[in-house]
């Protein structure tokens, strides 16, 4: 199965959406396997960033996702990484569909509520990053068997 690392940024927890988003990405029939809300910490958030290093919006990345807690998860299924994408919806949310996470509740792009991987080599390196290996668990859902052939 397939692993992505998904996290709802602090503008999500703050706004008490941190249910509704795992209520969605559990009624798609994804498994969550590690979840944790922690306060990330300046060397975690440019890490997890550095891919924008050079970009002038760097800074400010990585001052919001250290303002307030986040929550931290790895879901697990089949095409979770794009499917998980297509459920949050574009990054600037007033691009994103009505219906997806983005589309429904956010309005800002630096207010975006969450964080998915965009491939499932981003998916093992920023699981790596946010999660030592004993805190996945692998488990099989009782309802496995409706969600895949």
């Amino acid at each position: 199965m397939e692993r992505s690392f998904i996290m709802i940024k602090p503008d999500g927890v703050q706004r008490g959406l941190s249910g509704e988003i795992i209520k969605r990405l559990e009624q798609k029939g994804f498994t969550i396997v590690a979840m944790k809300m922690m306060e990330v910490s300046r060397e975690l958030a440019e890490k997890h960033y550095d891919v924008h290093r050079d970009k002038s919006f760097f800074n400010n990345l990585v001052e919001f996702i250290t303002s307030a807690p986040v929550i931290a998860m790895v879901w697990e299924g089949e095409g979770v990484v794009a499917a998980a994408r297509k459920l949050i919806g574009a990054t600037d949310p007033l691009n994103a569909e009505p219906g997806t996470i983005r589309g429904d509740y956010g309005i800002s792009i630096g207010r975006n509520l969450i964080h998915a991987s965009d491939a499932v080599e981003t998916a093992q390196r920023e699981i790596a990053l946010w999660f030592e290996d004993s805190e996945l668990i692998s488990w099989e859902t009782a309802l496995q068997n409706w969600i895949y052939e």
